[in-house]
């Protein structure tokens, strides 16, 4: 009896100490993916100078990264379900390494973009596969403090990575912050490989694993279609041959999709999850909440530097807010989610949010810097209030067996958001460029064209909203901790 006693501390000392370094490489390769998507783009045009490449052309270093994502993120959360999880994280951070060598090596475009690409095929698999990850081993009601901890990462990644990428491409060069990526890649692809338990696939059986390839590609290629579509748009016109050519494409992509996983033995993703409204409300919250914090991350800089008048740098931390917001947040929002439920944190994350971007349409839009820091704060917090509860709204509605599927488009959701968010309110801003009459009748002042851009992401925020009450109330039912 006294041997036994005596193992058992150290037997949970271990599993303390191992929980601790997962979470660790999760937050940390989280972080970093996260930067890495978005650190290019204040120094796109000292890329384009560099390898003498117009701005179309330049503009590939973010959208062939975009077009990965899209396809990648759900096709590794369907992929988890049939392959062991350590394997494929420690092969997508290698591919992130990879990635990061050879743009850090480019010495022109195409090697560039190709770079990226290999880059956004690691950089897919690190959420969905961290959330993945995450719902395997951590029970229910104890799980939220952990996707807190990612999500508030990938939050602060997301605001921390123009900054970051601002402010070293201008003292060391843009090939720096491939240089520093591919140097912290290698760390996360060590670190995954020892700090990853091994955690078999939910589909063991031979006779059902069947992996629908045609099925993946379907969806990849809608996605990819469909940001390709809005990027075009943004730049060329939603009239253009080049942008109705890929939204036409991806409708008829994604019909093809729906029948192939209506006919197949094993479909890629199983239209039982579109049958759970749990399920599909928390994709639509995902989406639509992701396209109005994208949209606010990338048009208020613009705003500050092309109204206010001030320096790229500057407008930048208009950000910081609104990031150390999500930073604080987050893993505290995490934990109260497993106390109190997803649904009432989300709705009060999506009324702030709503408030936040009203407020910016109204009231900061060409107003003072401050205004607009006050409502980008409120757009972190808000985002810290849903983002993580979120998560874990999508991970309760599913089953077991379903979970790598079902937050692979849930994740895919969530970038589909935030491109099409930036593409849509871009091609939006500029056609409103030059109006004289605001669509907000609270608007007093001159930049017209940016009230009616947040007031439409206002709207997104509304459409989330809307769907949030369609969540399940999953309040604890137990009063354990």
């Amino acid at each position: 009896m006294r041997m036994k006693t005596k193992s058992n501390p150290k037997t949970f000392k271990q599993r303390q100490t191992s929980t601790k370094l997962l979470m660790l490489v999760l937050v940390l390769s989280s972080l970093l993916a996260a930067i890495t998507v978005d650190m290019v783009n204040p120094v796109l045009g000292l890329i384009g100078e560099s390898l003498s490449a117009s701005k179309s052309q330049v503009s590939w270093v973010v959208s062939g990264v975009a077009l990965f994502l899209a396809i990648g993120v759900p096709l590794y959360g369907r992929l988890s379900d049939f392959y062991e999880l350590r394997t494929m994280f420690v092969f997508a951070a290698s591919l992130l390494s990879l990635g990061s060598l050879i743009c850090a090596q480019s010495a022109s475009l195409p090697w560039l973009v190709f770079g990226r690409m290999v880059q956004g095929a690691g950089m897919s698999a690190i959420p969905v596969l961290s959330i993945v990850t995450i719902s395997k081993v951590f029970a229910e009601g104890k799980r939220g403090t952990a996707l807190g901890l990612v999500a508030g990462c990938i939050g602060i990644g997301t605001a921390f990575g123009p900054i970051f990428g601002g402010v070293v491409g201008q003292i060391w060069g843009w090939s720096s912050l491939f240089r520093i990526t591919f140097i912290l890649s290698l760390f996360i692809v060590v670190g995954s490989f020892h700090a990853l338990p091994i955690i078999k696939p939910a589909i063991e059986d031979e006779n059902e694993r069947q992996f629908d390839l045609l099925g993946g590609a379907l969806l990849g290629l809608a996605a990819g279609l469909l940001l390709f579509g809005v990027t075009q748009g943004e730049a060329a016109g939603f009239d253009s041959f080049s942008a109705l050519g890929g939204l036409l494409g991806a409708v008829f992509v994604l019909i093809g999709f729906i029948w192939r996983i209506r006919k197949a033995k094993t479909p890629f993703v199983p239209p039982i999850l579109f049958k759970n409204k749990w399920y599909v409300n928390a994709v639509v919250v995902a989406f639509f909440s992701m396209f109005a914090y994208f949209a606010v991350l990338v048009f208020v800089p613009l705003l500050l530097v092309e109204v206010n008048g001030l320096a790229p740098g500057q407008a930048g931390l208009a950000l910081l807010p609104g990031g150390m917001a999500v930073a604080l947040l987050s893993p505290w929002i995490g934990r109260i989610s497993d106390r109190i439920g997803s649904r009432s944190l989300i709705l009060a994350g999506l009324a702030v949010m709503g408030i936040s971007t009203l407020h910016l349409s109204s009231f900061a839009a060409g107003a003072s810097p401050l205004l607009v820091s006050i409502g980008v704060m409120g757009v972190g917090i808000a985002f810290a209030l849903l983002h993580s509860p979120a998560n874990n709204a999508a991970v309760g509605a599913l089953e077991q067996d379903q979970v790598g599927a079902g937050m692979g488009l849930f994740q895919g959701a969530l970038y589909l958001g935030a491109g099409t968010g930036a593409g849509i309110v871009g091609a939006f801003l500029h056609s409103r460029q030059d109006a004289g009459v605001p669509l907000n009748p609270l608007y007093q002042l001159h930049a017209v064209g940016y009230s009616d851009a947040f007031l439409v992401t206002t709207i997104t925020v509304i459409i989330a909203l809307i769907a949030a009450f369609g969540l399940r109330n999953d309040k604890r039912i137990d009063g354990s901790d």
